[in-house]
Protein backbone atom coordinates (compact mmCIF):
# COMPACT_ATOMS: atom_id res chain seq x y z
CA UNK A 1 0.00 0.00 0.00
CA UNK A 2 0.97 3.58 -0.82
CA UNK A 3 2.86 5.92 2.21
CA UNK A 4 0.99 8.26 3.31
CA UNK A 5 -1.49 10.33 5.89
CA UNK A 6 -3.81 10.52 3.48
CA UNK A 7 -7.08 13.30 3.76
CA UNK A 8 -10.06 13.17 2.47
CA UNK A 9 -11.56 15.73 0.45
CA UNK A 10 -13.03 18.62 2.82
CA UNK A 11 -17.29 17.64 3.44
CA UNK A 12 -19.87 20.14 1.93
CA UNK A 13 -23.37 19.35 1.44
CA UNK A 14 -24.72 18.95 -1.50
CA UNK A 15 -26.65 21.79 -3.42
CA UNK A 16 -30.32 20.83 -3.80
CA UNK A 17 -31.67 21.59 -7.24
CA UNK A 18 -34.85 23.44 -7.60
CA UNK A 19 -36.00 22.11 -10.72
CA UNK A 20 -37.58 25.42 -11.80
CA UNK A 21 -39.66 25.84 -14.99
CA UNK A 22 -37.62 25.65 -17.90
CA UNK A 23 -34.46 24.47 -15.68
CA UNK A 24 -31.92 21.45 -17.45
CA UNK A 25 -32.52 19.17 -14.43
CA UNK A 26 -36.36 19.73 -14.64
CA UNK A 27 -36.16 18.28 -17.98
CA UNK A 28 -34.08 15.43 -17.52
CA UNK A 29 -35.97 14.16 -14.11
CA UNK A 30 -39.03 14.81 -16.33
CA UNK A 31 -37.64 12.59 -19.47
CA UNK A 32 -36.33 9.86 -16.66
CA UNK A 33 -40.21 9.65 -14.55
CA UNK A 34 -41.66 8.90 -18.12
CA UNK A 35 -39.40 6.17 -19.26
CA UNK A 36 -39.52 4.82 -15.68
CA UNK A 37 -43.77 4.75 -16.17
CA UNK A 38 -43.21 3.09 -19.25
CA UNK A 39 -40.81 -0.22 -18.12
CA UNK A 40 -41.34 -2.63 -15.14
CA UNK A 41 -38.31 -3.73 -13.48
CA UNK A 42 -37.70 -7.32 -11.99
CA UNK A 43 -35.22 -6.84 -9.16
CA UNK A 44 -33.56 -9.94 -7.98
CA UNK A 45 -31.81 -10.40 -4.70
CA UNK A 46 -27.87 -9.61 -4.67
CA UNK A 47 -25.66 -12.13 -2.58
CA UNK A 48 -22.42 -12.18 -2.87
CA UNK A 49 -22.49 -10.18 -6.00
CA UNK A 50 -24.81 -12.62 -7.68
CA UNK A 51 -28.30 -11.86 -8.90
CA UNK A 52 -30.77 -14.70 -7.06
CA UNK A 53 -34.30 -14.84 -8.29
CA UNK A 54 -36.59 -17.13 -6.06
CA UNK A 55 -39.74 -17.03 -8.13
CA UNK A 56 -41.66 -15.80 -4.65
CA UNK A 57 -42.60 -12.06 -5.64
CA UNK A 58 -43.95 -8.87 -4.43
CA UNK A 59 -45.10 -5.58 -6.14
CA UNK A 60 -43.47 -2.13 -6.33
CA UNK A 61 -46.67 0.08 -7.19
CA UNK A 62 -47.16 3.66 -6.79
CA UNK A 63 -49.21 4.87 -3.88
CA UNK A 64 -50.57 7.73 -5.75
CA UNK A 65 -51.31 5.43 -8.49
CA UNK A 66 -51.65 1.80 -6.97
CA UNK A 67 -52.81 0.26 -10.33
CA UNK A 68 -49.75 0.71 -12.03
CA UNK A 69 -46.98 -1.71 -11.23
CA UNK A 70 -43.32 -0.01 -11.77
CA UNK A 71 -41.57 -3.40 -10.32
CA UNK A 72 -41.38 -7.25 -9.47
CA UNK A 73 -39.42 -7.84 -6.98
CA UNK A 74 -38.29 -11.85 -5.81
CA UNK A 75 -38.37 -12.03 -1.52
CA UNK A 76 -35.59 -14.22 0.25
CA UNK A 77 -36.29 -17.20 2.17
CA UNK A 78 -34.43 -18.93 4.85
CA UNK A 79 -32.16 -20.28 2.26
CA UNK A 80 -31.30 -16.89 0.57
CA UNK A 81 -30.99 -15.47 4.02
CA UNK A 82 -28.10 -18.23 5.03
CA UNK A 83 -26.79 -17.82 1.91
CA UNK A 84 -26.27 -13.84 2.35
CA UNK A 85 -24.84 -14.02 6.28
CA UNK A 86 -22.10 -16.77 4.25
CA UNK A 87 -21.77 -14.32 1.59
CA UNK A 88 -21.05 -11.64 3.89
CA UNK A 89 -19.07 -13.73 6.21
CA UNK A 90 -16.54 -14.51 3.32
CA UNK A 91 -16.26 -11.13 1.99
CA UNK A 92 -15.56 -10.20 5.55
CA UNK A 93 -11.66 -10.61 6.39
CA UNK A 94 -10.69 -9.02 2.94
CA UNK A 95 -12.50 -6.06 3.55
CA UNK A 96 -11.77 -5.38 7.40
CA UNK A 97 -8.05 -5.59 6.64
CA UNK A 98 -8.68 -3.27 3.65
CA UNK A 99 -6.57 0.19 4.22
CA UNK A 100 -9.82 2.80 5.13
CA UNK A 101 -8.72 5.11 2.40
CA UNK A 102 -9.40 2.76 -0.05
CA UNK A 103 -13.31 1.73 1.42
CA UNK A 104 -13.50 5.21 1.88
CA UNK A 105 -12.74 5.53 -1.99
CA UNK A 106 -16.13 3.64 -3.00
CA UNK A 107 -18.15 5.87 -0.71
CA UNK A 108 -16.55 9.18 -1.97
CA UNK A 109 -17.27 7.39 -5.91
CA UNK A 110 -20.73 7.10 -4.94
CA UNK A 111 -21.43 10.24 -3.63
CA UNK A 112 -20.00 11.92 -6.80
CA UNK A 113 -21.52 8.80 -9.32
CA UNK A 114 -25.23 10.11 -7.49
CA UNK A 115 -24.71 14.08 -7.54
CA UNK A 116 -23.93 13.35 -10.78
CA UNK A 117 -25.22 10.67 -13.36
CA UNK A 118 -27.63 8.94 -11.32
CA UNK A 119 -29.17 11.66 -9.91
CA UNK A 120 -32.47 11.58 -11.64
CA UNK A 121 -32.72 7.57 -11.42
CA UNK A 122 -32.95 7.43 -7.47
CA UNK A 123 -35.04 10.46 -7.49
CA UNK A 124 -37.63 9.61 -10.00
CA UNK A 125 -37.42 5.83 -7.91
CA UNK A 126 -38.30 7.56 -4.83
CA UNK A 127 -41.04 9.77 -6.06
CA UNK A 128 -42.90 7.07 -7.73
CA UNK A 129 -42.18 4.24 -5.59
CA UNK A 130 -42.69 5.99 -2.33
CA UNK A 131 -44.89 9.34 -3.71
CA UNK A 132 -42.47 11.82 -2.82
CA UNK A 133 -43.17 15.31 -5.12
CA UNK A 134 -40.02 16.33 -6.79
CA UNK A 135 -38.49 18.81 -3.86
CA UNK A 136 -39.21 15.95 -0.86
CA UNK A 137 -37.30 13.32 -2.98
CA UNK A 138 -34.67 15.50 -3.89
CA UNK A 139 -33.68 16.60 -0.61
CA UNK A 140 -34.24 13.08 0.81
CA UNK A 141 -33.06 10.45 -2.00
CA UNK A 142 -29.80 13.02 -3.82
CA UNK A 143 -29.01 15.75 -1.41
CA UNK A 144 -28.97 14.04 2.05
CA UNK A 145 -27.64 10.26 0.77
CA UNK A 146 -24.64 12.44 -1.06
CA UNK A 147 -24.02 14.08 2.25
CA UNK A 148 -23.56 10.78 4.57
CA UNK A 149 -21.10 9.24 2.14
CA UNK A 150 -19.16 12.45 2.32
CA UNK A 151 -19.66 13.43 5.53
CA UNK A 152 -18.97 10.20 7.08
CA UNK A 153 -15.79 9.30 5.30
CA UNK A 154 -14.70 12.40 6.66
CA UNK A 155 -15.72 11.30 10.25
CA UNK A 156 -14.31 7.98 10.09
CA UNK A 157 -10.72 9.66 9.24
CA UNK A 158 -11.33 11.95 12.14
CA UNK A 159 -12.04 9.30 14.18
CA UNK A 160 -9.39 7.25 13.50
CA UNK A 161 -7.56 10.35 14.53
CA UNK A 162 -8.45 9.96 17.78
CA UNK A 163 -5.24 8.31 20.23
CA UNK A 164 -4.20 8.60 23.68
CA UNK A 165 -1.30 10.10 25.00
CA UNK A 166 1.93 7.88 24.95
CA UNK A 167 4.54 8.02 28.09
CA UNK A 168 8.61 8.21 27.60
CA UNK A 169 9.98 5.36 26.00
CA UNK A 170 6.55 3.71 25.28
CA UNK A 171 4.13 4.06 22.49
CA UNK A 172 0.09 3.54 22.87
CA UNK A 173 -2.30 4.05 20.21
CA UNK A 174 -5.23 2.84 19.55
CA UNK A 175 -7.14 0.54 16.55
CA UNK A 176 -10.43 0.78 15.67
CA UNK A 177 -11.10 -2.75 13.77
CA UNK A 178 -14.60 -3.80 12.69
CA UNK A 179 -16.98 -6.17 14.22
CA UNK A 180 -16.67 -9.76 14.13
CA UNK A 181 -19.42 -10.52 11.94
CA UNK A 182 -22.06 -9.20 10.17
CA UNK A 183 -24.58 -6.79 10.76
CA UNK A 184 -27.95 -6.65 10.10
CA UNK A 185 -29.54 -3.13 8.45
CA UNK A 186 -33.35 -2.75 8.36
CA UNK A 187 -34.46 0.08 6.56
CA UNK A 188 -37.79 1.67 6.50
CA UNK A 189 -39.67 3.24 3.40
CA UNK A 190 -39.88 7.13 3.64
CA UNK A 191 -36.27 8.19 3.56
CA UNK A 192 -34.00 6.83 0.64
CA UNK A 193 -30.98 8.45 2.51
CA UNK A 194 -31.85 6.51 5.08
CA UNK A 195 -32.16 3.43 3.47
CA UNK A 196 -28.97 4.03 2.00
CA UNK A 197 -26.82 4.83 5.21
CA UNK A 198 -28.01 1.94 7.07
CA UNK A 199 -26.09 -0.32 5.57
CA UNK A 200 -23.11 1.84 4.18
CA UNK A 201 -22.18 3.32 7.57
CA UNK A 202 -21.05 0.13 9.13
CA UNK A 203 -19.69 -1.27 5.88
CA UNK A 204 -17.16 2.25 5.60
CA UNK A 205 -16.06 1.08 9.07
CA UNK A 206 -14.70 -2.30 7.51
CA UNK A 207 -17.98 -4.40 8.32
CA UNK A 208 -20.27 -6.31 5.75
CA UNK A 209 -24.12 -6.00 6.08
CA UNK A 210 -26.97 -8.23 5.08
CA UNK A 211 -29.88 -5.36 4.05
CA UNK A 212 -33.78 -5.84 3.98
CA UNK A 213 -34.89 -3.25 3.05
CA UNK A 214 -38.77 -1.98 3.43
CA UNK A 215 -41.13 -4.02 0.93
CA UNK A 216 -42.93 -0.59 -0.07
CA UNK A 217 -39.51 0.95 -1.07
CA UNK A 218 -37.51 -1.83 -2.59
CA UNK A 219 -37.36 0.69 -6.35
CA UNK A 220 -34.69 3.18 -4.52
CA UNK A 221 -33.14 0.28 -2.92
CA UNK A 222 -31.84 -1.67 -5.44
CA UNK A 223 -31.29 1.29 -7.68
CA UNK A 224 -28.83 2.52 -4.46
CA UNK A 225 -27.25 -1.17 -4.78
CA UNK A 226 -26.63 -0.39 -8.59
CA UNK A 227 -24.78 2.55 -7.25
CA UNK A 228 -22.84 1.25 -4.95
CA UNK A 229 -21.79 -1.92 -7.11
CA UNK A 230 -20.63 1.28 -9.95
CA UNK A 231 -18.39 2.56 -7.30
CA UNK A 232 -16.56 -0.69 -6.63
CA UNK A 233 -17.92 -1.82 -4.16
CA UNK A 234 -16.83 -5.21 -3.65
CA UNK A 235 -19.20 -8.65 -3.77
CA UNK A 236 -20.42 -9.80 -0.70
CA UNK A 237 -19.74 -6.54 1.28
CA UNK A 238 -23.86 -5.68 1.21
CA UNK A 239 -25.95 -8.15 0.17
CA UNK A 240 -29.72 -6.98 -0.66
CA UNK A 241 -32.69 -9.13 0.81
CA UNK A 242 -35.94 -7.94 -0.03
CA UNK A 243 -38.54 -9.93 1.86
CA UNK A 244 -41.28 -10.47 4.94
CA UNK A 245 -39.59 -8.65 8.35
CA UNK A 246 -40.01 -12.42 9.80
CA UNK A 247 -39.02 -14.17 7.34
CA UNK A 248 -35.65 -12.45 6.53
CA UNK A 249 -35.29 -11.42 10.46
CA UNK A 250 -35.93 -14.55 12.00
CA UNK A 251 -32.46 -16.97 10.80
CA UNK A 252 -30.68 -13.13 11.08
CA UNK A 253 -31.07 -13.27 14.50
CA UNK A 254 -30.36 -16.88 14.75
CA UNK A 255 -27.20 -16.43 13.67
CA UNK A 256 -24.04 -16.72 15.92
CA UNK A 257 -22.18 -14.36 13.63
CA UNK A 258 -24.62 -11.18 13.82
CA UNK A 259 -22.25 -8.58 15.46
CA UNK A 260 -24.83 -5.68 15.23
CA UNK A 261 -28.55 -3.85 13.99
CA UNK A 262 -28.59 -0.96 12.55
CA UNK A 263 -32.74 -0.24 12.40
CA UNK A 264 -34.94 2.99 11.52
CA UNK A 265 -38.55 1.49 11.97
CA UNK A 266 -41.27 1.17 14.51
CA UNK A 267 -40.81 0.90 18.45
CA UNK A 268 -42.28 -2.56 18.85
CA UNK A 269 -40.46 -4.40 15.79
CA UNK A 270 -36.96 -2.73 17.36
CA UNK A 271 -38.12 -3.78 20.98
CA UNK A 272 -38.69 -7.15 19.51
CA UNK A 273 -35.75 -7.77 17.97
CA UNK A 274 -33.77 -6.37 20.96
CA UNK A 275 -35.68 -8.78 23.29
CA UNK A 276 -34.93 -11.06 20.76
CA UNK A 277 -31.06 -10.68 21.10
CA UNK A 278 -31.25 -10.58 24.54
CA UNK A 279 -33.15 -14.26 25.21
CA UNK A 280 -30.46 -15.53 22.75
CA UNK A 281 -27.35 -13.37 24.01
CA UNK A 282 -25.71 -16.53 25.07
CA UNK A 283 -25.36 -17.91 21.75
CA UNK A 284 -23.55 -14.72 19.48
CA UNK A 285 -19.92 -15.10 19.01
CA UNK A 286 -20.16 -11.50 20.44
CA UNK A 287 -22.74 -9.25 21.91
CA UNK A 288 -24.56 -7.40 18.82
CA UNK A 289 -24.03 -3.59 18.84
CA UNK A 290 -28.04 -2.28 18.86
CA UNK A 291 -28.61 0.67 16.87
CA UNK A 292 -32.44 2.18 16.24
CA UNK A 293 -34.40 4.94 15.75
CA UNK A 294 -37.51 4.74 16.22
CA UNK A 295 -39.67 7.15 15.33
CA UNK A 296 -41.63 9.84 17.40
CA UNK A 297 -44.77 11.83 18.41
CA UNK A 298 -43.04 15.31 17.46
CA UNK A 299 -44.20 18.40 18.87
CA UNK A 300 -44.66 22.08 18.07
CA UNK A 301 -44.42 24.21 21.80
CA UNK A 302 -45.61 28.03 21.04
CA UNK A 303 -45.15 30.90 23.58
CA UNK A 304 -47.88 33.69 23.54
CA UNK A 305 -45.05 35.86 22.33
CA UNK A 306 -44.69 33.74 19.34
CA UNK A 307 -44.56 34.83 15.82
CA UNK A 308 -47.47 33.98 14.57
CA UNK A 309 -47.06 33.69 10.90
CA UNK A 310 -43.42 31.89 11.44
CA UNK A 311 -45.68 29.30 13.34
CA UNK A 312 -48.34 28.57 11.08
CA UNK A 313 -45.98 27.83 8.08
CA UNK A 314 -43.90 25.72 10.71
CA UNK A 315 -46.76 23.57 11.53
CA UNK A 316 -47.90 23.10 8.24
CA UNK A 317 -44.28 22.20 6.35
CA UNK A 318 -44.24 20.19 9.83
CA UNK A 319 -46.92 18.06 9.46
CA UNK A 320 -47.89 17.74 5.85
CA UNK A 321 -44.64 17.76 3.98
CA UNK A 322 -44.40 14.37 2.79
CA UNK A 323 -47.70 13.71 3.70
CA UNK A 324 -46.67 13.53 7.70
CA UNK A 325 -44.94 10.36 6.87
CA UNK A 326 -41.88 11.46 8.91
CA UNK A 327 -40.48 10.52 12.30
CA UNK A 328 -39.77 13.69 12.73
CA UNK A 329 -43.07 15.45 11.62
CA UNK A 330 -45.14 17.93 13.77
CA UNK A 331 -47.86 15.08 14.81
CA UNK A 332 -48.82 17.67 17.96
CA UNK A 333 -48.93 21.09 19.30
CA UNK A 334 -49.43 23.61 21.86
CA UNK A 335 -51.59 26.63 21.04
CA UNK A 336 -51.89 29.33 24.19
CA UNK A 337 -55.42 30.85 24.00
CA UNK A 338 -54.36 34.45 23.21
CA UNK A 339 -52.68 33.33 19.86
CA UNK A 340 -55.24 30.81 18.85
CA UNK A 341 -58.00 32.47 16.66
CA UNK A 342 -54.73 34.32 14.58
CA UNK A 343 -52.86 30.78 14.41
CA UNK A 344 -56.07 28.78 13.21
CA UNK A 345 -56.95 31.62 10.27
CA UNK A 346 -53.54 30.97 8.86
CA UNK A 347 -53.54 27.51 9.47
CA UNK A 348 -56.80 27.07 7.68
CA UNK A 349 -55.29 29.36 4.94
CA UNK A 350 -52.34 27.48 3.89
CA UNK A 351 -54.16 24.15 3.82
CA UNK A 352 -56.95 25.71 1.40
CA UNK A 353 -53.81 26.49 -0.48
CA UNK A 354 -52.35 23.26 -0.58
CA UNK A 355 -52.89 20.92 -4.02
CA UNK A 356 -52.22 17.24 -3.61
CA UNK A 357 -52.11 14.33 -5.96
CA UNK A 358 -49.38 12.88 -8.41
CA UNK A 359 -45.79 13.47 -8.05
CA UNK A 360 -45.23 13.55 -11.54
CA UNK A 361 -47.09 17.24 -11.13
CA UNK A 362 -44.25 18.99 -9.86
CA UNK A 363 -47.33 21.72 -8.53
CA UNK A 364 -48.24 19.90 -5.73
CA UNK A 365 -47.60 20.10 -2.15
CA UNK A 366 -48.60 16.43 -1.21
CA UNK A 367 -49.15 13.24 -2.41
CA UNK A 368 -50.05 9.73 -1.38
CA UNK A 369 -49.79 7.80 2.03
CA UNK A 370 -47.41 5.14 1.40
CA UNK A 371 -50.14 2.13 1.32
CA UNK A 372 -53.31 0.56 2.15
CA UNK A 373 -52.92 -0.11 5.83
CA UNK A 374 -51.49 3.54 6.06
CA UNK A 375 -54.82 4.70 4.31
CA UNK A 376 -56.85 2.70 6.85
CA UNK A 377 -55.25 4.11 9.75
CA UNK A 378 -54.83 7.67 9.08
CA UNK A 379 -58.77 7.23 7.80
CA UNK A 380 -59.81 5.24 11.14
CA UNK A 381 -57.96 8.02 13.64
CA UNK A 382 -59.87 10.87 11.55
CA UNK A 383 -63.11 9.21 11.83
CA UNK A 384 -62.24 8.15 15.94
CA UNK A 385 -61.85 12.07 16.15
CA UNK A 386 -64.89 12.83 14.87
CA UNK A 387 -66.95 10.48 16.80
CA UNK A 388 -64.96 11.62 20.17
CA UNK A 389 -66.35 14.33 22.45
CA UNK A 390 -62.77 15.33 23.39
CA UNK A 391 -61.44 15.94 19.99
CA UNK A 392 -63.06 18.01 16.81
CA UNK A 393 -61.75 17.54 13.08
CA UNK A 394 -60.79 21.53 12.28
CA UNK A 395 -59.56 21.06 8.66
CA UNK A 396 -59.13 18.18 6.39
CA UNK A 397 -60.12 14.80 6.63
CA UNK A 398 -61.24 13.64 3.75
CA UNK A 399 -59.66 10.34 1.92
CA UNK A 400 -59.57 8.53 -0.97
CA UNK A 401 -58.18 5.29 -2.39
CA UNK A 402 -60.29 4.75 -5.31
CA UNK A 403 -56.83 5.59 -7.42
CA UNK A 404 -54.45 6.21 -4.96
CA UNK A 405 -54.10 6.60 -0.97
CA UNK A 406 -54.74 10.18 -0.73
CA UNK A 407 -55.30 11.07 2.79
CA UNK A 408 -55.87 15.25 3.18
CA UNK A 409 -54.13 17.28 5.40
CA UNK A 410 -55.83 17.21 8.62
CA UNK A 411 -55.95 19.60 11.62
CA UNK A 412 -57.78 17.89 14.95
CA UNK A 413 -58.30 20.21 17.99
CA UNK A 414 -58.01 18.20 21.66
CA UNK A 415 -59.92 19.71 24.34
CA UNK A 416 -58.10 16.53 26.45
CA UNK A 417 -54.26 17.02 26.19
CA UNK A 418 -53.64 13.45 26.05
CA UNK A 419 -56.16 12.75 23.75
CA UNK A 420 -55.17 9.75 21.58
CA UNK A 421 -53.57 11.41 18.76
CA UNK A 422 -51.80 13.57 21.02
CA UNK A 423 -49.67 10.51 22.36
CA UNK A 424 -49.82 8.11 19.74
CA UNK A 425 -47.70 7.98 16.61
CA UNK A 426 -49.93 7.96 13.13
CA UNK A 427 -47.10 8.81 10.88
CA UNK A 428 -49.28 10.65 8.49
CA UNK A 429 -50.93 14.14 7.76
CA UNK A 430 -52.87 14.71 10.65
CA UNK A 431 -52.11 17.13 12.65
CA UNK A 432 -53.52 17.84 16.56
CA UNK A 433 -53.59 21.03 18.38
CA UNK A 434 -54.13 21.37 22.31
CA UNK A 435 -55.12 25.10 23.20
CA UNK A 436 -54.09 25.98 26.74
CA UNK A 437 -54.49 28.61 29.00
CA UNK A 438 -51.75 31.32 28.61
CA UNK A 439 -51.62 30.74 32.52
CA UNK A 440 -51.01 27.64 32.58
CA UNK A 441 -47.82 27.79 30.58
CA UNK A 442 -45.98 24.95 33.17
CA UNK A 443 -48.40 22.59 33.70
CA UNK A 444 -49.10 22.71 29.74
CA UNK A 445 -45.30 21.97 29.41
CA UNK A 446 -45.49 19.53 31.86
CA UNK A 447 -47.90 17.94 29.68
CA UNK A 448 -45.84 17.96 26.68
CA UNK A 449 -43.00 16.10 28.65
CA UNK A 450 -45.23 13.40 29.78
CA UNK A 451 -47.90 12.75 27.34
CA UNK A 452 -45.75 10.83 24.69
CA UNK A 453 -43.53 7.82 25.37
CA UNK A 454 -40.90 9.34 22.62
CA UNK A 455 -38.66 11.42 22.37
CA UNK A 456 -37.31 12.53 19.00
CA UNK A 457 -37.61 15.78 17.58
CA UNK A 458 -39.47 19.02 18.73
CA UNK A 459 -39.83 22.75 18.49
CA UNK A 460 -40.36 25.92 20.61
CA UNK A 461 -41.58 29.24 19.30
CA UNK A 462 -41.32 32.39 21.66
CA UNK A 463 -39.32 35.70 21.27
CA UNK A 464 -38.18 36.77 24.43
CA UNK A 465 -34.82 35.05 25.48
CA UNK A 466 -35.66 34.18 28.93
CA UNK A 467 -38.79 32.67 28.09
CA UNK A 468 -36.88 30.24 25.19
CA UNK A 469 -34.63 29.36 27.83
CA UNK A 470 -37.31 28.29 30.13
CA UNK A 471 -38.75 26.09 27.62
CA UNK A 472 -35.66 25.01 26.55
CA UNK A 473 -34.75 23.75 30.42
CA UNK A 474 -38.63 22.60 31.12
CA UNK A 475 -38.35 20.29 27.64
CA UNK A 476 -34.80 19.32 28.16
CA UNK A 477 -35.71 15.24 27.32
CA UNK A 478 -38.33 15.72 25.37
CA UNK A 479 -36.21 15.74 22.20
CA UNK A 480 -33.16 14.98 21.08
CA UNK A 481 -33.04 17.30 18.04
CA UNK A 482 -35.00 19.83 19.07
CA UNK A 483 -35.64 23.69 17.51
CA UNK A 484 -36.10 27.49 18.31
CA UNK A 485 -38.48 29.12 15.94
CA UNK A 486 -38.50 26.05 13.21
CA UNK A 487 -40.39 23.14 12.55
CA UNK A 488 -39.16 20.00 13.59
CA UNK A 489 -38.39 18.66 10.58
CA UNK A 490 -35.14 18.60 7.97
CA UNK A 491 -32.03 17.78 9.72
CA UNK A 492 -29.30 17.89 7.83
CA UNK A 493 -26.02 15.82 7.69
CA UNK A 494 -23.20 17.73 9.10
CA UNK A 495 -25.07 20.65 10.68
CA UNK A 496 -28.29 18.64 13.12
CA UNK A 497 -26.97 14.97 13.70
CA UNK A 498 -30.09 13.00 13.94
CA UNK A 499 -31.54 10.89 17.03
CA UNK A 500 -33.81 10.52 19.62
CA UNK A 501 -34.32 8.66 23.14
CA UNK A 502 -36.64 7.39 25.11
CA UNK A 503 -39.11 5.01 22.97
CA UNK A 504 -37.80 7.04 19.67
CA UNK A 505 -34.43 5.09 19.79
CA UNK A 506 -30.82 4.68 20.96
CA UNK A 507 -29.91 8.60 19.96
CA UNK A 508 -26.82 7.68 18.14
CA UNK A 509 -26.75 10.14 15.90
CA UNK A 510 -26.94 9.25 12.35
CA UNK A 511 -24.64 11.86 9.67
CA UNK A 512 -22.11 12.02 12.54
CA UNK A 513 -18.40 10.28 14.02
CA UNK A 514 -20.66 9.13 17.17
CA UNK A 515 -22.94 6.78 14.75
CA UNK A 516 -19.83 5.33 13.50
CA UNK A 517 -17.94 4.53 17.03
CA UNK A 518 -20.82 2.11 17.35
CA UNK A 519 -19.49 -0.30 14.00
CA UNK A 520 -16.25 -0.51 15.39
CA UNK A 521 -14.41 -2.10 18.01
CA UNK A 522 -10.89 -0.87 19.50
CA UNK A 523 -8.06 -2.36 20.48
CA UNK A 524 -5.54 -0.52 22.70
CA UNK A 525 -1.95 -1.45 21.96
CA UNK A 526 1.35 -0.55 23.98
CA UNK A 527 4.38 -1.37 22.80
CA UNK A 528 7.69 -0.65 25.42
CA UNK A 529 10.55 0.19 23.44
CA UNK A 530 13.28 -0.77 26.40
CA UNK A 531 11.35 -3.10 29.00
CA UNK A 532 12.82 -3.97 32.14
CA UNK A 533 15.02 -6.78 32.62
CA UNK A 534 14.54 -7.02 36.44
CA UNK A 535 11.29 -7.70 38.44
CA UNK A 536 12.16 -5.13 41.54
CA UNK A 537 10.76 -2.28 42.47
CA UNK A 538 13.14 0.33 43.77
CA UNK A 539 11.16 0.81 47.04
CA UNK A 540 12.14 -3.07 47.59
CA UNK A 541 16.03 -2.14 48.39
CA UNK A 542 16.81 -0.73 52.33
CA UNK A 543 19.40 1.62 53.31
Amino acid sequence: MPNGIFQVPPPINEPVKGYAPGSAEKATLKARLASMMAEEVEIPLIIGGKEVRTGKTGSAVCPHDHGHRLATFHQAGEAEVKAAIAAANAAWKDWSELPWSDRAGVFLKAAELLAGPWRDELNAATMLNQSKTVYQAEIDAAAELVDFWRFNTHYMRHLYEEQPSSAPGIWDFVEYRALEGFVFAVSPFNFTSIAGNLPTAPAMMGNTAVWKPASTAVLSGYVIMKILHAAGLPDGVINFLPGSGSTVGNPVLASPDLAGIHFTGSTPVFQHMWRTVGEQIADYKTYPRLVGETGGKDFVFAHASADVDALAVALVRGAFEYQGQKCSAASRGYIPKSLWPAVRDRVEAHIQAIKMGSPLDFTNFMAAVIDQSAFNDHKSAIEQARASADANVLFGGGTDDSEGYFVEPTVIEAADPLYTTMREELFGPILTLHVYDDARLDETLASCDTASAYGLTGAIFARDRFTIAKLSAALRHTAGNFYINDKPTGAVVGQQPFGGSRASGTNDKAGSVFNLLRWVSQRTVKETFVPPKDFRYPHMDES
